[in-house]
């Protein structure tokens, strides 16, 4: 009887200390927890900030270029192509446009935002030069914050991709606004992807809050293709420049990001 709890205490222990292992390999995390202008040791290493490019290919997919050629996918269901396959995707079980169960096997990662058997999805994992994790949000059954619909604990998940010294958040499907809990396991962000549909994702009020709560440096609008942009920069305030592209690429590093909150509009739908 001894040995058995001796054992149940060591595999506990094991699974905190891994857990404390995964956060600790966060920068993001770190930077936002480190008193002001505190900076990681790796990346005062860095001479000068290597360049991530980011692709909008629509709807909210975003394709993410590492200075590694590491390429990664958001919210991918295979409709939202640009360039060579991806090495990395991550999804969302929102509805069929945010993932697929048959996603072309030569892809070599495919991470679901959402568990299996009522656990949630937990990813911590550095691929090449990228390290990916996620915090997972509730989700409903349909459309909307305000549909009414049963909730399905840790359906959806954020994900954040930490590269090149950047922190880029993916908000993913998100029906629901964030607790204290949520914001702390984010950590900091300097480029956030939001959705701003209104409708099918969660209300703008609701999401616009979320943004000024974030306070990236740089938001990537998402779902755009209900919304008005003058309504949403209207609702996330002042403290927000906007700066509309004709292109769909944006080639970003740490020293190149805007001094004031920019909201980017690349070319697309």
């Amino acid at each position: 009887m001894l040995r058995s709890i001796l054992a149940v205490f060591a595999l506990l222990s094991f699974s905190v200390a891994a857990h404390a292992q995964d956060v600790q390999r966060s920068e993001c995390l770190a930077m936002a927890n480190a008193p002001p202008r505190a900076t990681p040791v790796s990346l005062r290493r860095v001479a000068k900030a290597d360049e991530v490019a980011i692709t909008y290919a629509g709807h909210s997919t975003y394709y993410i270029d590492t200075p590694g050629g590491i390429r990664i996918a958001t919210d991918y269901n295979g409709a939202y192509r640009t360039g060579r396959p991806p090495d990395v995707v991550t999804m969302n079980r929102a509805h069929s446009t945010h993932y697929t169960l048959f996603p072309d096997p030569k892809i070599p990662h495919v991470l679901h935002g959402w568990g299996e058997n009522g656990q949630p999805a937990h990813h911590a994992m550095r691929i090449g030069d990228v390290f990916i994790r996620n915090v997972t949000t509730d989700i409903r059954r349909y459309y909307g914050e305000d549909s009414g619909g049963e909730m399905i604990k840790d359906g959806n998940s954020i994900f954040v991709f930490e590269v090149a010294g950047l922190c880029i958040g993916h908000l993913g499907h998100l029906h629901h606004k964030l607790d204290e809990s949520h914001f702390a396991a984010i950590g900091r962000l300097d480029i956030v992807m939001v959705p701003i549909d209104g409708t099918y994702t969660m209300s703008l009020a609701g999401v616009s809050e979320i943004t000024r709560r974030l306070r990236a440096a740089v938001v990537l609008p998402m779902h755009r293709f209900a919304t008005p942009l003058d309504e949403f920069m209207r609702l996330v305030g002042q403290q927000f420049e906007i700066d509309q592209r004709s292109e769909r690429t944006l080639r970003i590093s740490r020293d190149t990001l805007p001094s004031t909150p920019t909201v980017i509009i690349l070319d697309g739908v």
